[in-house]
């Protein structure tokens, strides 16, 4: 299994001091906040701006959605269950190929997080290392490692894919000689059991898809603006807070889920291998959340050779053009 596939109303108040009645108080806007995984130090951005009451600030009332393997992100975006989803730009655009109206709002890992994870006596440090070698993966990424190789002139066929599941193990053991996962996932896993690993970002080997986006759709752009920025607003500062206090952001997360099963250690080694993969020089200038058209125009070639394609219209940054002008 991939890592993705495993991996009320209220009401405004009526101002009736006119008529020496009491004034009503009015009621924050429900809003639906669809994450894409189950909770974890993943999403402890928005549990800062929940926990802190940011978007209390902003007239809403937040309720964040647990993603997970029965719980698909799109689905409820567009039935209006959700205001905004958690998503990644290839499950968008093939939402979208499929007649979904989903724009991407915002950009929160500025790096995608996928690795060639391998041990230290048989390293892949760069993709001209992988041909000849076995590498553990889910059979459903492998338009992933073909875009990779295609990216960087690597001999396809030369390389062994083993279905494996999600698992370090296959590694460990020697059975394989690097996996295909998340930088904040098995080789966390590994170093908290004190299981040395190198790590190869294939962003930094041209692989450019947005990952953990925030998607919403036209006719939320259009008639739920308000409620958007408000929402953003909150996302911003929460990350924010996360990246000033990476310690405090993995106690708050613990102790909003303490039936959740995460272990403070590997949360935390977590939450530091996040920081570089969501910020950057880009958001450094513009604020979190940003894109420049050069890492669209990236992320449409990259696009394209997993079998979508996107126009620089999927991405729409007026919601954030509206936060960070303020």
């Amino acid at each position: 299994m991939t890592r993705r596939g495993l991996v009320a109303g209220g009401m405004a108040g009526l101002a009736m001091g006119g008529l020496g009645l009491p004034r009503r108080a009015v009621a924050n806007t429900p809003v639906g906040f669809q994450l894409s995984w189950l909770h974890s130090v993943q999403f402890a951005g928005s549990y800062i701006a929940l926990d802190k009451g940011w978007w209390r600030e902003a007239g809403l009332d937040v309720t964040l959605m647990q993603g997970g393997p029965n719980a698909p992100v799109e689905p409820p975006v567009v039935a209006g269950t959700a205001l905004v989803g958690i998503s990644a730009a290839d499950y968008t655009a093939s939402a979208v190929a499929q007649g979904a109206k989903f724009k991407i709002i915002g950009v929160a890992m500025q790096k995608n997080p996928f690795v060639i994870a391998s041990l230290p006596d048989n390293p892949v440090k760069t993709p001209a290392d992988l041909p000849g070698k076995r590498i553990g993966m889910a059979i459903a990424n492998t338009p992933v490692l073909r875009a990779l190789c295609s990216l960087n002139n690597v001999d396809f066929d030369a390389i062994t894919i083993v279905p494996t599941q999600y698992s370090a193990q296959p590694l460990i053991a020697h059975e394989v000689d690097c996996l295909l996962c998340w930088e904040t996932d098995l080789p966390v896993a590994m170093a908290v059991n004190g299981i040395e690993s190198v790590t190869m970002l294939m962003a930094d080997h041209g692989y450019s898809v947005h990952s953990q986006t925030y998607i919403a759709t036209e006719d939320s752009l259009a008639s739920r603006r308000k409620e958007l920025v408000g929402l953003m607003s909150g996302e911003v500062r929460g990350w924010q807070d996360y990246r000033a206090d990476t310690a405090a952001a993995t106690d708050l997360t613990l102790r909003m889920f303490p039936d959740a099963g995460l272990d403070r250690k590997t949360q935390l080694l977590q939450a530091e291998r996040q920081v570089p993969l969501m910020f950057s020089t880009l958001t450094d200038a513009h604020g979190f959340g940003w894109w420049d058209e050069e890492s669209v125009s990236a992320n449409i070639e990259t696009l394209a050779l997993l079998g979508y394609k996107v126009t620089p219209d999927l991405w729409d940054r007026s919601i954030l053009d509206e936060i960070h002008a303020g």
